[in-house]
This record gives C-alpha cells, sequence and structure tokens, in this order.
C-alpha cells in the first residue's frame, strides 16, 4: 500500500524516502570481510566492484577510465564532453580552473562551460579517446544523450565502445515532440550488438517501460550532488532515492517474471556520496552504484578538485553548479579500497561495502539486496 497524504483539498502526495532516512538492520549471522564478493556481471562483462563513474569530465578522462576499469569498475567517457570537442583538453580545464579562482560570479564557471560546449563535436578526438580506452584492455564505455544518441552510435561502436550509456536527466521510452523524428528507443536497442544502460528514472512506471524496450542496466535518478546539481531548484524536480531504488527493483522483478527470466540491472545515480550510501543503495535494490563527486578527490580526476554534471553546460537551462568539491589527496586505489584514517566513510568506499555486507552476515551483492531495512524516526 503506498503511503499517501493529504497536501490539501483533494489533492495527495505520495511519502517517499531518501538514502539518509533509512538504516540497514544487522542479521543474527555475521562472517568474514574476506568471504564476501562484491562483483557483479550486465552482459557478458563482469567486474570486482559494482561501481559505474558518473560520465562528467569532471572525474573522467580516458585515462581515468582506464585506472577506474583496472581497479574493477566501469569507467563512462561522455561522449558529448571536452574530449570529444577540443584537442587541447588541459588548455579547456586551466579556463575552467580560472574561471573559479578569478571570478566571484558563482556562473561565471558555468559560462565557460557552455562556450566550451558550444564547439563542435569531433568524432575524430572521441575516436582517440575510445582507442586510449581500449587499448589498455578494460571494458570501454561512453555516454550519449537521448537527442544525440542516434547520431553518434554508429561512430562510437565503430571505434570500439562495448557498452552504451544513453543518459539525461530525465528519460522516458516514449518522447512526444513536434521538432524532428524522437528517439524511438525500443527499436534504437534492438539494432545494436552491445548492451545498453539507459537512465535516468524516479519511478516504477517509467523503470518498467525502459526495461520493456531491451535495456540491460536501469540508470534510477540524475546525479543529485548536494550543493552541486540545481534541477529540484531549477525544474522543481526531485526524487527521494531509496524510494526511488526500491521501486525500481521491483520493475526489474515484476519485468523478470514478466519475461520468465529476463534480469535488467538497476544502477543508483545520485545521492550516493559516502560508503555507507553505497551499501544503502545496494539495500534497496541496486545492483551498482554510479559515483561522481566522491571520486572528485581522486589524484586522477581530470577536473582538479572541482565537480560538476553534464547538465552544467545546458545551453540555456544548465542545472549544476562548477563547485569546489574537495582537495586532491587520494589515489583512485585508496579512495575505493583504503587504508583509510578518514571516519566520515569518504574513502575506502568498497572496503567499508564489503564490511557492512560482512556485518549484516552476506556474502555476495544478490543476497545483500534482501538485507532487513527501517526508517529513522
Amino acid at each position: 500500500m503506498r503511503d499517501l497524504v493529504e497536501i490539501g483539498m483533494g489533492r495527495t502526495a505520495r511519502r517517499a524516502y531518501e538514502l539518509d532516512d533509512i538504516e540497514i538492520i544487522p542479521s543474527r549471522r555475521t562472517r568474514s570481510s574476506k568471504d564476501v564478493s562484491t562483483t557483479w556481471q550486465i552482459d557478458a562483462y563482469r567486474f570486482d566492484i559494482p561501481l559505474i563513474t558518473h560520465p562528467t569530465d569532471a572525474i573522467v578522462s580516458p585515462g581515468t577510465a582506464v585506472a577506474v576499469g583496472e581497479l574493477g569498475g566501469l569507467g563512462v567517457l561522455n561522449a558529448e564532453g571536452l574530449w570529444a570537442r577540443h584537442g587541447d583538453v588541459d588548455e579547456a580545464l586551466f579556463r575552467l580552473v580560472q574561471a573559479t579562482e578569478d571570478n566571484d560570479d558563482p556562473g561565471a564557471a558555468v559560462k565557460v562551460l557552455q562556450e566550451l560546449h558550444a564547439a563542435p563535436l569531433r568524432m575524430d578526438l572521441i575516436a582517440e579517446a575510445i582507442k586510449q580506452i581500449r587499448e589498455s584492455g578494460v571494458t570501454v564505455a561512453a555516454r550519449v544523450s537521448p537527442q544525440r544518441a542516434a547520431e553518434l552510435t554508429p561512430d562510437l561502436l565503430a571505434a570500439g565502445v562495448e557498452i552504451l550509456v544513453v543518459q539525461g536527466t530525465i528519460i522516458s521510452a516514449e518522447h512526444v515532440s513536434r521538432d524532428g523524428e524522437p528517439l524511438n528507443l525500443k527499436s534504437f536497442i534492438a539494432d545494436l550488438d552491445v548492451p545498453v544502460i539507459a537512465g535516468g528514472v524516479g519511478d516504477y512506471r517509467t523503470a518498467m517501460h525502459l526495461m520493456r524496450t531491451g535495456a540491460a542496466g536501469v540508470i534510477v535518478g540524475y546525479g543529485y550532488t548536494p550543493g552541486v546539481t540545481t534541477t529540484d531548484s531549477v525544474l522543481g524536480i526531485g526524487v527521494p532515492m531509496a524510494t526511488a531504488i526500491a521501486d525500481a527493483a521491483a520493475a526489474r522483478r515484476d519485468y523478470l517474471d514478466e519475461t520468465g527470466g529476463r534480469y535488467v540491472h538497476v544502477i543508483a545515480d545520485g545521492g550516493v556520496t559516502t560508503s555507507g550510501d553505497v551499501a544503502k543503495s545496494i539495500a534497496c535494490g541496486a545492483d551498482a552504484v554510479m559515483l561522481g563527486e566522491p571520486l572528485a578527490a581522486a589524484t586522477e580526476a581530470p577536473g582538479q578538485g572541482l565537480y560538476w554534471t553534464a547538465a552544467s553546460a545546458h545551453p540555456s537551462v544548465p542545472r549544476s553548479l562548477v563547485a569546489e568539491a574537495v582537495d586532491q589527496e587520494l589515489d583512485l586505489r585508496k579512495l575505493l579500497f583504503g587504508p583509510s584514517s578518514d571516519p566520515r566513510g569518504v574513502t575506502n568506499l568498497f572496503g567499508a561495502l564489503k564490511r557492512a555486507m560482512a556485518k549484516t552476515g552476506y556474502s555476495d551483492l544478490k543476497e545483500f539486496q534482501k538485507v532487513g531495512l527501517t526508517i529513522r524516526g
């Protein structure tokens, strides 16, 4: 039964919960963290940790994508970002850093990003970036927007992309448009030989619709980061992540029954800033998490301590600040696996996930999705 509350005469709203609103319940059994597995597999691709990077230039360069892949995760390059538009990305990033340092205007850095993204896409540049990732031997993944997916995908596949991420702030299987032919996600995916991850979504029905298009994974959320993303302020749209993940997991279960066994992965993208959030996302039903700002602390992150999402560069309705996230003090390996001397849950992200699973007695991610949860009073 849905928890509906009356917000005025004749108008109700559903009560929903963020990750901060819930807690994981320990069970009667514990085990050693050495006996816990965090591996997961989507289509034919197996990963040691349930990590996908948020596809922003702030944290993913070709080199970072390789580093993430070598550590067991999946780095996703933005095929419409700076590496697809500028031959000298270091110079572009220098302009961005200067805008944050030399101007008190909070929109100055966004204006620079808009200018940088006004440059035309060059397939020779993105093909070269993809080649660098492919030659390392890690899985190659790239993100395209729904608006440009049909245009860019053939060239991306020819360059060597193995997993395609079709991602926007909000995505649907049914887009209505007066201007041109809208993307038919179902026929688009059916024509491809690579798995497609699509999103973001925030409710059961949309998640189910995306699963029925043939997507191998569905992204829940839009990369919400407190103090960075402004979609709630600009559009009035918000996604309480604990409820949204649980709803998408319910759609996955029902779709599994509907199809007689086709499993679609649920990927949590938003509100995941600590190792505890990673654990609670899996506990709510996610198969993996899409991390953004937490990875900005890595010395390998190209943003030099800054963080923003792709929505920051929208030419008319930007929905992300360029925030000074952190001092870059840790290499990626320590950030993901420790050891850590920081008690805030912002380092050793996946070592802590293994410890949470061990403390509650679960040996793998699928089992951990069944852990008990409570709501804070």
